[in-house]
């Protein structure tokens, strides 16, 4: 078995998985992603995906998600790899669709369909896009996913809704069914945990304090029964900020995440701390095993941990040497 690789028992019990997740947006080049590829196949961690963003505050090397796709697929061979997330403002749901479909007849179905609202609003005024009310965005995203999930289903087929629209359209190659797998991330009670339960095959959440999962568990459980679905047919994963390891190994992803954050002034310890707070995994080998054991016990059955240092291999390594065997039957 490859660490951190999907496996399913005769029992039908899934382990642990152990993935990446890389910030597109904060310089990330065509070798530095061509190596990370490379390097989390070489390790058998089972996925490695990406923000889609423009840039979060200062603006750096982006690379377009959907091309850097094309790239995880025609490079790789065993690794699941998409989207945390793309917004729905970005692109015409027509388009993704298209692609999304193409990328999965290109990967075998290996890639991520990660969708969402969008958020960050100077990246949509810097380049021109349009950044409607939070409601507007989440009734486009609603919209947006019915006409893709539309588009994959057979054709020629018509389409209309509130925003968008197909007439007698046929997305060809059209994917088998059941593909492309849809995710969701976020954890907004009333928006967000409702499309999960309507459309998703998987939700993906960042860090909250441990003590609010069940909650939020309990809240999509319920937006379940109005779509009259199992909450167990819905995958559970969480991006997380790993803040783990030997203090030779910690140090340099501290220093990183400190400047990221603006938080340069902020002891060491302190930061540890407020991230602990906010959910984070933070600390050693020991810590970091029991804080996925936890989330394991929660239904949460992937942690994507966020690679920072793209020219450093240390944090993916320890990862996949020393945590996930140890998580791997959890």
């Amino acid at each position: 078995m490859r660490l951190g690789q999907t496996t399913t028992s005769s029992e039908g019990e899934d382990v642990m998985r152990i993935s990446l997740m890389v910030e597109g947006q904060n310089g990330l080049t065509w070798e530095r992603w061509s190596h990370i590829l490379a390097l989390a196949e070489r390790l058998g961690m089972s996925g490695v995906y990406r923000s889609d963003h423009y840039f979060i505050g200062q603006q750096q090397d982006s690379l377009e998600a959907y091309l850097s796709f094309v790239m995880a697929a025609s490079e790789t061979s065993t690794i699941r790899f998409g989207a945390l997330v793309s917004p729905v403002t970005f692109r015409r749901p027509v388009d993704v669709g298209r692609m999304v479909a193409q990328l999965d007849a290109l990967s075998d179905g290996r890639f991520i369909c990660g969708f969402g609202a969008g958020w960050n609003e100077p990246e949509h005024v810097a380049y021109g896009i349009d950044f409607p009310s939070t409601k507007e965005r989440f009734d486009r995203m609603d919209d947006a996913i019915r006409l893709m999930k539309a588009l994959w289903s057979g054709g020629p087929v018509s389409y209309d809704g509130e925003f968008y629209s197909l007439k007698d359209a046929d997305c060809l190659p059209r994917p088998p069914s059941g593909r492309p797998y849809f995710l969701i991330g976020g954890s907004g009670e009333k928006r967000t945990l409702r499309s999960v339960a309507e459309f998703a095959d998987e939700w993906n959440f960042t860090p909250l304090p441990f003590d609010e999962i069940p909650h939020k568990i309990d809240v999509l459980a319920k937006h379940c029964e109005t779509f009259d679905r199992d909450p167990a047919s819905i995958r559970r994963s969480q991006m997380t900020f790993g803040l783990i390891g030997p203090d030779d190994l910690l140090q340099p992803t501290v220093r990183a995440l400190k400047a990221a954050r603006g938080a340069a002034e902020m002891s060491d310890a302190d930061f540890l701390q407020a991230s602990r707070d906010r959910g984070s995994i933070v600390g050693g080998t020991d810590e970091v095993v029991d804080q996925i054991g936890r989330l394991a016990e929660l239904g949460v059955e992937e942690m994507m941990f966020q690679h920072f240092l793209f020219d450093d291999d240390s944090v993916p390594e320890y990862l996949a040497t020393e945590i996930a065997p140890q998580v791997a039957d959890l």
